[in-house]
């Protein structure tokens, strides 16, 4: 697809785009959701609490079972970004890494308030929704490099060592923008990951992992995006540890079964290379969504996370359809992110109904405000 208007949306293809936008959305909650629980332990304290298969289902964290962190939050904010970058497009201001870091000011605000302020109308709806306002631990990094309006970039980013996962956590909806091409994609998630992280390995494995849920997307075999993303990435100076990770997981694939040892092996210290690599290793020997999402999170580190990026390639893979029921019953957020996701999925195929020159729907327009957001400029 070159287009993201025009005779390639027939019913069938936004049907099927519709289908992969809500299985991202909704996998990387439901395995960042799993992964919540057992965030941060070992494998051996996982299996005491869990038993000797560790965790094989939602468990309790945050109070409740199916409870998400700050990775789903922020996700979701990232596709209410895209989505409003679209929307301002109309007024012929187009730099997405602004819009995209007014909406990740707009989640910031969420830790630091107690609810939404109906008085800010250019929120849209998305920030009006309360149970948003829930802290879940947001690591310092995202804290600190939203902590003011200044807006890192590659130039001067954010944090120039953090090397964490959540960056590439939060970029599986840049992988949904199924029009672009994937080097820009590539170049937009590496952009806005240097809001909050500025290492390069940590912005550029969010750039390869945008382009391999594109690639997803786009109906192509994970191992043919992994090989997109490679190829993208060996252009771009600072590449080899995210390039050198991606490799070893396609190689762990023949090393025979999967354990929690091969699989912490990838996530070395936890780094965003390493993190992104576990989720294309599980993702490719997981023999169903649910056995590639417990493979992930049974591991030493940052488990949700793990399960955060592994829910967004399988979703991107398979669609809602092959998600676990169950789990997606007491999924925290579910009717907002089902929303949120069938929003995106018709401002790609059908914005031009929505908002342009001939006339434009005063519904989508309060739901998603062309308005700065903030007090940036763009």
């Amino acid at each position: 697809m070159d287009a993201t208007s025009g005779p390639v949306w027939g019913r069938r293809e936004q049907q099927d785009f519709r289908s992969r936008v809500r299985g991202t959305l909704l996998g990387v909650a439901l395995g960042d959701a799993l992964g919540a629980p057992v965030d941060g332990q070992g494998i051996d304290a996982i299996r005491q609490t869990h038993g000797a298969a560790g965790l094989t289902g939602p468990a309790p964290a945050h109070g409740r079972r199916g409870a998400v962190t700050h990775l789903t939050q922020m996700t979701l904010f990232s596709v209410d970004g895209l989505i409003r970058a679209q929307v301002r497009r109309d007024t012929g201001a187009w730099h997405p890494p602004t819009d995209l870091h007014r909406a990740y000011l707009r989640w910031a605000t969420t830790q630091r308030d107690w609810g939404p302020d109906e008085r800010r109308e250019e929120d849209g709806w998305l920030a009006r929704e309360e149970w948003l306002y829930a802290r879940r631990d947001p690591a310092r990094a995202l804290l600190v490099g939203l902590g003011d309006e200044t807006m890192g970039t590659p130039e001067a980013p954010k944090n120039p060592g953090e090397a964490g996962p959540e960056a590439a956590a939060r970029s599986a909806p840049f992988g949904l923008l199924v029009g672009w091409e994937p080097q820009l994609v590539a170049q937009l998630a590496v952009e806005c990951a240097t809001q909050t992280h500025g290492r390069p390995a940590a912005y550029l494995a969010a750039g390869g992992y945008a382009v391999i849920v594109h690639g997803l997307a786009r109906g192509e075999t994970l191992d043919t995006a992994v090989q997109r993303a490679l190829a993208l990435l060996a252009a771009r100076p600072g590449h080899q540890p995210v390039s050198d990770a991606l490799q070893q997981a396609l190689g762990a694939v023949r090393q025979g079964m999967p354990t929690p040892e091969r699989i912490a092996g990838l996530a070395g210290a936890g780094t965003a290379e390493g993190l992104v690599a576990v989720a294309v290793y599980c993702a490719l020997v997981g023999e169903d969504v649910r056995h590639g999402l417990c493979l992930a999170v049974n591991m030493d580190g940052p488990s949700a996370a793990a399960g955060a990026l592994t829910g967004g390639l399988l979703g991107a893979l398979h669609g809602e359809t092959a998600l676990p029921p169950a789990w997606l019953a007491e999924l925290e957020g579910r009717p907002t992110i089902l929303e949120l996701a069938d929003d995106f999925a018709m401002e790609m195929t059908q914005g031009p109904a929505l908002h342009g020159p001939a006339g434009s729907s005063p519904a989508w327009l309060a739901r998603y405000p062309r308005g700065a957001g903030g007090v940036l400029t763009g």
